[in-house]
């Protein structure tokens, strides 16, 4: 399988109960024993309906993944809810504030470096000016996103928005 792709296996259900885990680099080893990383994920939409546009940043150079689009959002701190985790690491990175946030869809991924349960959660009003504090490209986008590559752990979002939004064929390109 080529690198970056997920594959879906069962998770053991002692540790996470019904969850299942989406493996990418199936054939790369990983620490024994790993607690997942709660991240809280922001999907920006200009406003609702099929036709609504969602927001795609690049990873920025120098972390896992670098150059990858995502949906942006980060790591939930010790103590703090999902919104309160997305709030600040939107405004951390992207400079806007959010005016709430939906949670929407929970999906673990078994990244080599990572094992993650991100926490989507949709977001369709905020305020202030984008500006891209970690030097990584945003980008407005619709199915089929135009942007690559796509994050593994985006592959999901746009499945389900495919889903709502009755959209058949492919959701990005692909990347040899």
């Amino acid at each position: 399988m080529p690198p970056g792709m997920p594959a879906e296996e069962p998770v053991n259900e002692a540790s996470t109960g019904a969850e299942r885990v989406t493996t990418v680099d199936a054939g790369v080893a990983r620490a024994a024993a790993r607690e997942p990383v709660e991240v809280a994920v922001g999907v920006l939409l200009e406003g609702h309906g099929p036709g609504a546009r969602f927001l795609l940043t690049s990873r920025p150079a120098g972390k896992a993944y670098a150059g990858y689009w995502e949906f942006p959002g980060g790591k939930v701190e010790p103590g703090e809810s999902v919104e309160a985790a997305l709030a600040r690491e939107l405004h951390e990175e992207l400079g806007i504030t959010i005016d709430g946030a939906e949670r929407w869809q929970v999906e673990v991924f078994d990244y080599p470096h990572a094992l993650v349960r991100l926490s989507f959660c949709k977001v369709f009003a905020w305020h202030g000016e984008f500006v891209m504090r970690e030097g990584q490209q945003m980008a407005w986008q619709s199915l089929p996103v135009t942007v690559a590559p796509v994050l593994p752990g985006t592959l999901p979002v746009l499945r389900w928005f495919a889903n709502e939004r009755g959209f058949s064929g492919a959701t990005h390109r692909e990347v040899p």
